[in-house]
């Protein structure tokens, strides 16, 4: 009702329900005067609260008044009744001062709408010998009494003689009507909490000993243990009473619950939940009050722009969370060696992995590394085997075998990223590819500037033929490689490679890896030889249309064409790779490089070397006043 109690009791629950995580979808109130004359005046409003009831998701009601705000709220429902119809599929809790009282005009309304109502009511007992006094009560038997006469013509419309009720369509009162006959709104054969609480009253003024009533205990005789607090309140608790409604418009009041302050912490309240009846629309299944569906595990609740607090969407756990509970506030991250499975409503735990000899892509590259090695090392037998033929001897014969060599060396070195990784292979793999590396690109780039010194110095009178020789040539290759071998002994030094575990790259991996150390020096050696590699290519480009015959120079400008081409592509790929997947990545560019300077180089001078050797002639008389320039050097 729309007064000060109704603004008290809001003002008290709502804090309260709110530390629960409910809220209150609405929260309409009845106009105190509401009811006979200005009935026809508020209609409109009315139908509004009746309206806003109705239609609401809120199935759970919580009605609070006294008796004038239940006969109008009987009223504002029986007004809806024929457009919502008699089952509004709500479950309305009342509080104890509320009963489901009803005056004349209510005789024929149903009850339906209150069929599975929750109540908190004064706490009551079987009284002994009340319901036979009921069934025996006559007015005639009881004159003097002032309000049983009025009540009977009231309950069961008829009169007394001499009553003001006499009508000529009332029918006398014969005093036989029984009180078992009246709908239940207008009587309850049973003892109501208020009336529990007046025989209490009686029953302790009887069993008192002096007017003080502090801290009294007594049986009355219900067979019920009856205290007063030290205020000399009564503490009997209420009752929580469930209504269940039948057609012929009776009802009765389960009970299905106690509050009882004199019980032990945390035992105050019991419900007994299978004992409670629903209203019919829910087929008897707990009814559900919420303004959207629970958040599922792996949901976490969203809020809804003004919407209350209770009510919100469901997101899905971001990416490494999960919930494992329903309507999770926010979602948690697993333990670093967990991670969250499809459904993101538990942990599993991570799989160590790394990149295994047993793995087939460890398997397939180590297969591939062999190969590679056997290919090289026939390609070196066959030069050595050939060694006096003019396509060995020209471009440096001792350049040939060390690239070869250093490739012959390059190959292994990919074996070194495979297998389980421990502190020897971490400190070894990335210095052991840099040194070798740089010993072929510098290889490259002396048989590069050999080529070019060699054509400079056959033209007559030229200054460059005090150039050509081996020192020059073994110079370059070891000014080169002493470069990156102390760009490898300063990264050693200052924070070497080591064995480490990655948890968060790979989110359902533990990945064992070698930790680069200084990630700055690892980029330092891969683009010194990237600098070489650059170098040897402007330099054979430029040197690319010297006569054919055993210029090497169009060979090592594709090879190294190749060789940039496989590295520029490494950085984005290996980047952008997780886990063992890095190590692959790394492992295919130093075969891939490796295999392009085997391959551009060498490959069309082992097929003049083997199949057609009467080529090799042919350009040595072709060319002879070159070839003894270049095998001077």
């Amino acid at each position: 009702m729309n007064d000060e109690t109704g603004e008290l009791f809001l003002s008290n629950l709502l804090p309260i329900l709110s530390q629960k995580n409910i809220c209150a979808a609405f929260a309409e109130k009845i106009p105190i005067n509401a009811f006979f004359s200005d009935f026809l005046n508020l209609q409109e409003k009315w139908n509004r609260i009746f309206a806003d009831v109705t239609k609401s998701k809120a199935n759970a009601i919580v009605v609070y008044g006294e008796t004038l705000t239940m006969i109008t709220l009987r009223g504002l429902l029986h007004e809806g009744e024929s457009e919502y119809g008699k089952s509004f599929g709500k479950v309305w809790i009342m509080v104890a001062q509320m009963d489901l009282v009803a005056v004349s005009m209510h005789k024929d309304w149903d009850i339906e709408a209150f069929h599975g109502a929750l109540a908190f009511t004064a706490h009551s007992h079987k009284v002994p010998g009340f319901q036979n006094f009921l069934h025996k009560l006559n007015p005639h038997l009881m004159k003097g009494d002032g309000f049983i006469r009025p009540f009977w013509e009231q309950a069961f419309g008829c009169s007394f003689l001499n009553s003001h009720f006499n009508g000529d369509d009332v029918d006398a009162c014969t005093g036989e009507e029984r009180l078992q006959n009246l709908p239940g709104p207008f009587f309850e054969m049973s003892m109501t909490g208020h009336s529990y609480s007046i025989y209490n009253a009686v029953q302790a003024l009887a069993n008192s000993l002096h007017p003080i009533l502090r801290s009294i205990s007594f049986n009355n005789t219900a067979g019920e243990t009856v205290h007063f607090s030290e205020n000399g309140e009564l503490t009997m608790g209420v009752d929580i009473t469930n209504l269940i409604t039948f057609p012929n418009k009776s009802f009765v009041r389960m009970k299905v619950g106690r509050m009882d302050p004199w019980a032990h912490h945390g035992k105050q309240l019991s419900i007994y939940e299978d004992s409670i009846v629903w209203p019919r629309s829910f087929n008897q299944v707990m009814p559900l009050s919420l303004c959207n569906d629970n958040c599922q595990p792996g949901y976490q609740k969203k809020k809804k722009e003004g919407e209350p607090f209770c009510c919100y969407d469901c997101a899905p756990c971001p990416k490494g969370k999960m919930s494992h509970e329903k309507d999770a506030e926010f979602c948690t991250m697993c333990p670093k060696d967990h991670y969250p499975n499809k459904e993101k409503n538990h942990c599993i735990p991570k799989l160590i992995t790394f990149l295994s000899y047993k793995d087939p892509l460890g398997t397939s590259l180590a297969i591939f590394t062999l190969l590679f090695s056997l290919i090289t090392a026939l390609v070196l037998g066959a030069f050595i085997r050939h060694r006096d033929t003019p396509i060995v001897k020209a471009n440096n014969r001792s350049l040939t075998y060390t690239l070869l060599i250093s490739l012959l060396l390059c190959f292994p070195c990919a074996l070194l990223f495979i297998g389980h990784p421990v502190k020897v292979t971490c400190l070894l793999r990335q210095v052991a590819f840099g040194m070798v590396f740089s010993v072929a690109v510098s290889s490259v780039l002396a048989k590069t500037i050999t080529v070019v010194l060699a054509f400079m110095a056959t033209k007559p009178g030229s200054c460059m033929r005090k150039w050509v020789g081996r020192k020059v040539t073994n110079s370059i290759v070891l000014l080169c490689s002493l470069v990156q071998a102390i760009i490898c002994t300063v990264w050693l030094a200052i924070n070497p490679p080591f064995p480490d575990i990655d948890m968060n790259s790979v989110a359902e991996e533990i990945v064992l890896e070698c930790n680069e150390g200084s990630v700055i020096m690892f980029y330092c050696v891969l683009g010194y030889m990237g600098f070489l590699a650059i170098v040897s290519f402007t330099v054979a480009f430029q040197a690319r249309k010297l006569p054919d015959s055993f210029n090497e120079a169009k060979l090592i400008t594709f090879s190294m064409l190749v060789f940039c081409s496989v590295w520029l592509s490494f950085f984005p790929t290996y980047l952008s790779t997780k886990g063992k997947y890095m190590v692959a990545v790394e492992i295919f560019s130093i075969l891939a490089s490796s295999a392009g300077l085997l391959g551009c180089i060498f490959f069309p001078k082992c097929y003049i070397i083997l199949l057609r050797p009467d080529k090799s002639s042919c350009l040595n008389s072709e060319s002879h006043w070159v070839q003894d320039t270049v095998r001077a050097s």
